[in-house]
């Protein structure tokens, strides 16, 4: 997995930087796992995701019942994915962009569409049909 990579670096000098993307990749995603989630959450995360336990090694580890365990599986999957893909400076989501592909010029409206989340849309309230008087 250790493969060092060199990058134009952008300046005056552009001479390149070497380094260890996938091992950034991995110590920026857990480090914003860490400062994203609560205590309970990141238990949850770290014996799931990182350690690869299944829902039962979890369930007796951490104490807690089955409907608790996905709950909070589905409550990180939310708040940890917004808050990669909204990331500042630079998201780690999606991968390409932060393995090297980077957007140069205008944005197109099209492509927008595809690096900007959609905002959640507005439920309308249920309207049922009206019969009319006859």
């Amino acid at each position: 997995m250790s493969r060092v990579s060199a990058e134009n670096a952008g300046g005056r000098n552009r001479r390149p930087v070497w380094g260890r993307k996938d091992e950034e990749y991995i110590a920026d995603f857990c480090l914003t796992a860490r400062n994203t989630l609560d205590e309970f959450d990141y238990k949850v995360f770290r014996f799931h995701y990182l350690l690869g336990a299944d829902w039962k090694l979890c369930c007796r580890q951490l104490k807690i019942e089955r409907g608790n365990f996905f709950h909070a599986v589905y409550r990180i999957q939310q708040r940890l994915g917004r808050r990669l893909r909204e990331l500042e400076p630079y998201a780690l989501f999606p991968l390409d962009e932060y393995f090297g592909g980077s957007v140069r010029g205008p944005v197109s409206a099209e492509t927008r569409k595809i690096l900007m989340m959609p905002a959640p849309k507005k439920r309308r309230a249920l309207q049922p049909p009206v019969r009319k008087a006859a």
